[in-house]
């Protein structure tokens, strides 16, 4: 993969000064019906500080706040112009801001390249924002997982985080920063899922095992649920849509929870050879094991049995998302469809390699990749009909 801070110095800084004035010039007023977007971050730093609550409790105070901006957003019916509007002006320099949507397009598509094809359906706005947004979590896991991971301190991240906020403000450091900013200008994407993000990549620095199932959710909601409530604002909510916007934002929070869990389960080997063991501890000594049959990586019957009870738990929260995937608005449901169905896909590699994560890696071979793209595009016009018909 390549490295994060490739990508952080590419471009020339007069390149990124151009992209921050013009950022800066089509910010607007972010709103609603007095309803602040630092609401999100209060409230979320208000539940940590309740340790009595479930993870469950405290991630859901954070998708209530999310879902408010939302709400607000779809009572607007001015903003939905705005949303939809191609990015203008006369720009000098190639069209810099164009240009750096493009090379974030230009990375989705190499690193994603299901979901890559599924963006193609939505609207130029919306498919290039959803592009912004995913380089920025790439770039952001790419500092605790990339090549460059050993050098990262939680100092760094604490400077990305700072980051992060001038990019919010209109003051972006290069060409992909400057995508999200504008992003961020046009939708009511809040901040706090993206320093949730930043938060999971600082567990990663200084956590590599977690006591309970209620600690392991916390850690895919930062790491992976955050995605999902990042990209709700983009992909919008069907007009026609009767689900309450919650609702919806606790299904894209569940395929988040899903997909991560999926990647946990694939890659039990790959994470213990570096010493990290994402697997509830209690669970594991219920079932008779412990972290030396991980690293050993002994497939057992008890080892099998344990693995049927984590696939089952992923497979529930994949059911939880489906219902959601269908009140997105429905240019944005095939990409989203894509990606549950590939991953979905992987739980069912593990169990046809007997359960063995530790030295088989399950994947979705490029057969089944490819009529994945179908089965996704079926699945979103048949969420299209159901909807008319209600």
């Amino acid at each position: 993969m390549s490295g994060v801070l490739l990508w952080v110095n590419c471009g020339p800084k007069e390149n990124a000064g151009y992209l921050l004035g013009r950022v800066r010039a089509q910010r607007r007023c972010r709103e609603w019906s007095g309803i602040s977007f630092a609401s999100g971050v209060s409230a979320f730093s208000s539940a940590i500080a309740e340790p009595s609550r479930s993870s469950e409790e405290r991630v859901y105070e954070v998708v209530l706040k999310q879902a408010a901006l939302v709400r607000e957003q779809r009572k607007v019916t001015e903003r939905a112009l705005i949303l939809d509007k191609p990015i203008e002006g006369d720009f000098t320099n190639g069209n810099l801001l164009n240009a750096a949507y493009d090379r974030c397009g230009e990375v989705c598509a190499e690193y994603a390249k299901t979901f890559y094809l599924g963006t193609q359906l939505m609207t130029p706005e919306r498919r290039r924002a959803i592009w912004a947004i995913y380089v920025w979590c790439r770039r952001t896991d790419e500092l605790v997982d990339g090549p460059n991971s050993s050098h990262i301190t939680p100092k760094a991240l604490d400077r990305w985080e700072k980051r992060l906020t001038d990019v919010f403000d209109g003051r972006p450091y290069d060409m992909y920063d400057a995508a999200l900013s504008d992003t961020v200008s046009r939708y009511p994407v809040d901040i706090q899922p993206f320093k949730d993000m930043i938060e999971g990549m600082r567990l990663d620095l200084r956590k590599s095992r977690y006591n309970n199932f209620d600690e392991l959710y916390l850690y895919c909601y930062y790491v992976a649920g955050t995605v999902g409530l990042m990209s709700v604002p983009v992909m919008g909510i069907a007009p026609e849509s009767q689900a309450s916007t919650e609702s919806v934002y606790n299904a894209a929070l569940a395929l988040g929870i899903a997909n991560q869990l999926t990647n946990i389960l694939r890659d039990v080997g790959e994470d213990a050879r570096r010493g990290r063991v994402y697997l509830p501890q209690d669970e594991l000594a219920r079932a008779g094991l412990s972290d030396d049959d991980i690293f050993c990586g002994r497939v057992t019957d008890k080892w099998r049995n344990f693995m049927k009870g984590q696939i089952k738990r992923a497979r529930m929260f994949f059911d939880e998302a489906e219902k959601g995937v269908s009140e997105l608005n429905s240019a944005s449901r095939w990409p989203v469809w894509a990606s549950l169905i590939l991953y979905r896909q992987i739980l069912d590699s593990i169990e046809v390699n007997d359960y063995n994560n530790f030295t088989k890696r399950a994947y979705v071979g490029k057969v089944k990749k490819l009529l994945t793209i179908p089965a996704a595009y079926g699945k979103a016009l048949l969420g299209a009909q159901k909807m008319a018909k209600r």
